[in-house]
C-alpha cells in the first residue's frame, strides 16, 4: 500500500485482505496496540525519535512475518505507506528474492483532502489510528514520492 496518512490506504487494504484473501499487516495498528498513541501536537523531538524507532522495529518484525507467509504461499498486504521510491524498490527486491510477486496499490488524494481527512480523524480517533499533527502531515507531503507510472504497471 502506497500513500500518505488519510489517503485511504488502510480502508483499501481491509477490502483487499478479504477479496484476495491475504494477510494484512499494518504497522500503525501494531504500534498502537503495543505502545499506544504516542505522538501529539506538542510532541518534542525526543518523543518523535522514540516513536520512529518503535515504528521501524515493528516494520522489521512485520517483514519477517510477511516473508514467512510469502514462503508458505500466502498473499500479504503491507500497509506501511512506502513513501519513497527507494523503499519500494527495496521491498520489491525482497519479494523477488523470495520468489514472490509485488504489486503496488496507490491511494492518492490532494493535500486539501488529506488535511480535511486528518482533521476529521484526529477529532474522532478510531482503534488502530494515530493522531497526526497537521504540521507533521504538511512536512510528510513534501517528503512523499508518488509512484511513477512504470512502478504501477
Amino acid at each position: 500500500m502506497v500513500g500518505l496518512p488519510g489517503s485511504g490506504k488502510t480502508t483499501l487494504a481491509r477490502e483487499l485482505e478479504t477479496e484476495l484473501p491475504a494477510l494484512r499487516l499494518s504497522v500503525d495498528e501494531w504500534h498502537i496496540e503495543l505502545f499506544g498513541n504516542d505522538v501529539r501536537d506538542d510532541s518534542d523531538e525526543a518523543e518523535w525519535a522514540l516513536h520512529n524507532a518503535r515504528h521501524s522495529t515493528i516494520e522489521a518484525l512485520l517483514w519477517h512475518i510477511a516473508a514467512r507467509s510469502l514462503g508458505l504461499g500466502v498473499d500479504v498486504i503491507l500497509d506501511f505507506g512506502f513513501w519513497t521510491r527507494a523503499e519500494r524498490d527495496d521491498f520489491r527486491a525482497r519479494a523477488a528474492a523470495l520468489g514472490a510477486g509485488f504489486r503496488i496499490h496507490f491511494t492518492d488524494a490532494s493535500s486539501e483532502a488529506l488535511l480535511e481527512r486528518i482533521r476529521a480523524r484526529n477529532a474522532d480517533l478510531t482503534a488502530g489510528t494515530f493522531h497526526i499533527p497537521e504540521a507533521t502531515l504538511n512536512e510528510w507531503m513534501l517528503m512523499f514520492e508518488p509512484p511513477t507510472p512504470g512502478e504501477l504497471g
